[in-house]
């Protein structure tokens, strides 16, 4: 036939489905799914929402457990009673106005047939969530390494519930350590072990500490002298992220409000009753706080993409190599910095700045432009002590006492996403010098309604509503 070469003729009706179905996949609009709901996460979703803003082709959304973003590094001062528990939370719905939301569980990935299932609901019904690009920002969980005793009885710090959680257990073994009956066991009722002396260790203690001191003056049957506080850290200083010389501060701090510091040691064992530490003290206590390791998310285990030490690997662009369209960042990502064989760490301040280039790069792959390699160098780290001190390196220049606290509440109100949070705080930060923290539990039980017991000879009578 004419015009032919090599092939069957195209019949106009041929040409005029093949036009159609350019303009179908013109009008589908390119979906784009995150993964997670931390710092990288979100910030990706926040870059993606400002860039897409006027683009109807592009669908972003994100899938997360919870319908909020926790800012982690606050979490002890919701511990502490310092702060209102929903202040350091924003809604994800109120941070981005164009990207979806799903409130769900990622239960599997599918990277060949680029879907992703979610759980979600009372019953836990699953969804298949298809994809153009994934954003898998799955973050860590605690790492309890298999040590006796510890998952089973150890607080965590890693979630808004385990703030909560931790204040509730604080203020509980007060009252229980007030009363007559448990005079004898009041000794184990009140210390309190924290593992780990990192970042996440060290303003926990701090925190809890002047707390519970603080709030000695309402309980009249307990003393300074009955609390005790343990610090239990692997290394030979804590905080090792900073200088040794603002480890060596911090401890004389710690040490200056009766918190011992117990260096070179692990725990090896937890009971109900007692914490053993690896150099063979056993300690009587009722509560460990553990914030001594994490470990990647474990559905990252059944992705077939490149993975080291737990953590998928990602080229300079963030991209997974080999499986287009898939991206990772933050915790569960080894993120190279540059030739050089070292990779960055696995801090917010890290994730926050991919989040933003992960989400230029996805525009870029989309709108075929060059993308650009994640280049970030750490800025600084600060750490809050309690009592109006901390520490903190900024540019390798360290600070310590009221200007490193000064700076650690600036900076991080500073990065408090919206107006509306950062105004809370401050209120809040404001009235803490005014008033004394406060000691309510925060319970989610119902009323509790104590009937009288009910005789042979007693009359039936009707129930009685208690909302008339």
């Amino acid at each position: 036939m004419p015009g032919v070469a090599g092939g069957c003729a195209a019949t106009p009706g041929t040409s005029m489905r093949r036009r159609h179905l350019t303009r179908m996949e013109q009008d589908t609009p390119k979906r784009v799914l995150i993964v997670g709901g931390g710092f990288g996460g979100i910030y990706a979703a926040v870059e993606l929402d400002r860039l897409l803003k006027r683009d109807p082709s592009v669908e972003v959304t994100v899938v997360n457990r919870d319908n909020f973003f926790l800012f982690t590094p606050m979490l002890h001062e919701v511990a502490a009673s310092d702060l209102d528990i929903t202040h350091i939370v924003n809604p994800v719905r109120k941070l981005v106005r164009k990207v979806g939301f799903f409130d769900g569980d990622v239960v599997d990935v599918d990277l060949e047939g680029r879907e992703v299932v979610v759980a979600h609901g009372a019953d836990g019904h699953t969804h298949r969530l298809g994809y153009d690009h994934l954003v898998v920002a799955l973050g860590s969980i605690t790492n309890f390494f298999a040590l006796p005793g510890l998952e089973e009885r150890a607080l965590t710090m890693k979630s808004l519930g385990d703030a909560i959680a931790l204040r509730n257990r604080l203020i509980a073994l007060l009252e229980e350590a007030d009363t007559e009956c448990c005079a004898d066991i009041r000794g184990r009722l009140l210390t309190f072990v924290v593992a780990g002396g990192g970042f996440a260790g060290v303003e926990t203690i701090a925190g809890i500490n002047d707390f519970v001191r603080d709030a000695l003056r309402y309980y009249p049957n307990l003393s300074e002298d009955m609390i005790r506080m343990v610090l239990v850290h692997p290394g030979e200083v804590i905080l090792p992220e900073l200088s040794e010389s603002l480890g060596r501060y911090a401890e004389r701090k710690l040490a200056a409000r009766n918190v011992e510091i117990r260096a070179a040691t692990k725990v090896a064992a937890v009971t109900d009753d007692t914490v053993t530490l690896t150099d063979g003290t056993v300690l009587d206590a009722s509560t460990v706080i553990w914030t001594a390791g994490t470990t990647p998310n474990p559905l990252l285990g059944t992705l077939p993409c490149g993975k080291e030490r737990g953590r998928i690997r990602v080229d300079a662009n963030l991209a997974v190599p080999g499986w287009p369209g898939v991206w990772a960042l933050g915790d569960c990502a080894l993120v190279p910095v540059g030739d050089t064989g070292a990779f960055h760490p696995p801090t917010a301040q890290h994730a926050i700045r991919q989040g933003k280039c992960l989400a230029r790069n996805v525009v870029a792959e989309i709108r075929g432009r060059k993308k650009r390699p994640f280049a970030f160098r750490t800025i600084g780290q600060l750490a809050s002590l309690g009592r109006r001190t901390g520490v903190a390196q900024i540019f390798g220049i360290n600070f310590s006492g009221f200007v490193a606290w000064w700076l650690w509440r600036t900076i991080y109100l500073a990065k408090l996403p919206r107006f509306e949070k950062k105004l809370r705080v401050a209120l809040d930060w404001t009235l803490d010098v005014l008033f004394s923290k406060d000691l309510v539990k925060l319970t989610t039980r119902g009323e509790t309604i104590v009937r009288p017991p009910r005789s042979a000879s007693a009359v039936p009578t009707e129930p009685v509503s208690l909302h008339a």
